[in-house]
């Protein structure tokens, strides 16, 4: 009996050029955690030097918000012309605009910036996420997309203490505080170039003899396109109505509604940190440190999720990790004023517990669709999650302001349970599955051997 031959690409060893490409796509994630943490300190001396109301407040906290949710429609963008090109073009407009809210004079001004942004970060994530899925072993996919989850964890944290340090530099610290991140979006640009485009794209758009060139430049001489070979029922066609065709329609319904579930709450705790943890009296004076704790609590809760997305399964993990930020946040809605220990209780639990969904974001969308439609998917699930922040961090202050925090987080632990929900009811599993058998449909897959 002839032995099946060995596929290099899913079954490869992480390797160097892996784990290089694992950091530069984590700099989207990275800039998107720095970008909308820092406003949350910048906004102690922008709300008196630009006269900002409540409802400004809320605009420009979530200005960045609404521009990923118009940013991801660029992952159609990416699916037509290419992963690489665009790798590094996004980032060049988000250094021009970070640069850019050093000057601004009006709440105007800084929310369209801030609106350029976010799109430039929305754009990145199917970009950046597509290229990285395209690429990874078939045993290290859940850990090299988890860990660019991990990046934003990361961007937030160091966004806060920067910021918070920052403040000293005088009554114009801010301008300073939002034109920092340019810094490492110049950096990430730098160290992008020259990244190689996605062996699957090109040989689904018909290029083969340049997705052959690739594969053996990654994976060595012995690598032929068998290795990346297009899954049964493929189109081969890049359309956003293929996202809502029986099949895929579940499959967009339950990642798009997880991921928002999953952050509505969450960017709207961490947009305005610190007025939560003033509504709580802790860290009071020096509430940027204490958000920046919140902020790496969600970082460690991501870390035993990335090892326990093979063990546990998709399914699973994110199921219970559901079940504990409802608790979680349950907590810090029913004891709003104390004892202490129930509110320490209360966040940790939601920030350990949201690991899971932090690491099936964006591991969700790319494993379920497949090539021609990969960006796509990930940029419209990413819309829809951002529809749902966007209307959380913009009413998060009001409902502050108008109910305290205690009501707040009670309807936050109800849009938790909601995503609870969804996933027993949509959630599949694909742990273990490459990645043409996680994104084929079930009606196309019905035959003896696995699909490669």
């Amino acid at each position: 009996m002839k032995r099946k031959r060995k596929n290099i690409v899913d079954d490869a060893e992480f390797s160097g050029f892996h784990a290089r490409l694992t950091v530069y796509s984590s700099g989207g994630p990275f800039l998107d955690g720095y970008i909308l943490s820092i406003i949350a300190i910048a906004l102690i001396q922008i709300r008196p030097q630009l006269h900002l109301n409540t409802t400004w407040s809320g605009l420009i906290g979530a200005s960045a918000l609404i521009g990923i949710f118009i940013g991801g429609f660029m992952g159609y963008v990416t699916d037509k012309f290419g992963r690489q090109l665009m790798y590094t073009i996004d980032f060049i407009v988000l250094i021009v605009a970070s640069i850019l809210q050093f000057w601004v004079q009006t709440g105007w001004q800084l929310f369209i910036i801030r609106l350029i942004l976010g799109i430039s970060v929305g754009a990145d994530y199917p970009i950046a996420t597509s290229l990285l899925a395209e690429f990874s072993p078939k045993k290290e996919r859940g850990l090299m997309l988890g860990v660019t989850l991990i990046a934003y964890y990361i961007g937030s944290t160091v966004a806060y203490i920067v910021g918070q340090v920052m403040l000293n530099i005088g009554p114009d610290a801010w301008r300073w505080i939002l034109a920092s991140s340019a810094i490492p979006a110049i950096i990430l640009v730098l160290l992008r170039m020259g990244t190689p485009e996605s062996p699957r794209w090109l040989l689904q758009k018909g290029r083969k003899s340049e997705a052959e060139q690739v594969l053996k430049q990654v994976y060595g001489p012995t690598a032929s396109l068998e290795d990346i070979v297009t899954p049964d029922g493929s189109t081969g066609k890049t359309s956003y109505l293929s996202l809502f065709m029986p099949g895929y329609l579940k499959r967009t319904l339950y990642v798009g509604l997880f991921y928002m579930a999953a952050v509505a709450p969450l960017f709207a705790m961490l947009t305005f940190g610190p007025e939560m943890l003033t509504s709580y009296h802790l860290f009071t004076g020096a509430s940027g440190y204490g958000a920046a704790i919140i902020s790496a609590l969600f970082l460690i809760g991501c870390i035993p999720a990335l090892f326990l997305v093979n063990r546990m399964g998709r399914r699973m993990l994110i199921i219970v990790s559901f079940v504990g930020m409802t608790v979680g946040v349950l907590i810090l809605g029913l004891f709003p004023h104390g004892p202490l220990t129930m509110i320490f209780v209360g966040f940790v639990l939601y920030a350990i517990f949201s690991g899971g969904p932090n690491v099936m974001e964006w591991l969700a969308p790319n494993e379920l669709f497949p090539t021609e439609v990969r960006g796509t998917a990930v940029g419209i699930t990413t819309c829809i999650s951002r529809f749902g922040a966007v209307i959380g961090t913009y009413l998060f202050p009001w409902g502050l302001e108008n109910f305290g925090v205690g009501p707040t987080m009670l309807v936050a632990s109800a849009v938790t349970f909601g995503g609870l929900i969804v996933c027993v009811l949509l959630a599949p599993e694909t742990t273990n599955k490459s990645l043409n058998a996680a994104s084929q449909l079930k009606s196309t897959s019905r035959r003896k051997s696995p699909a490669p």
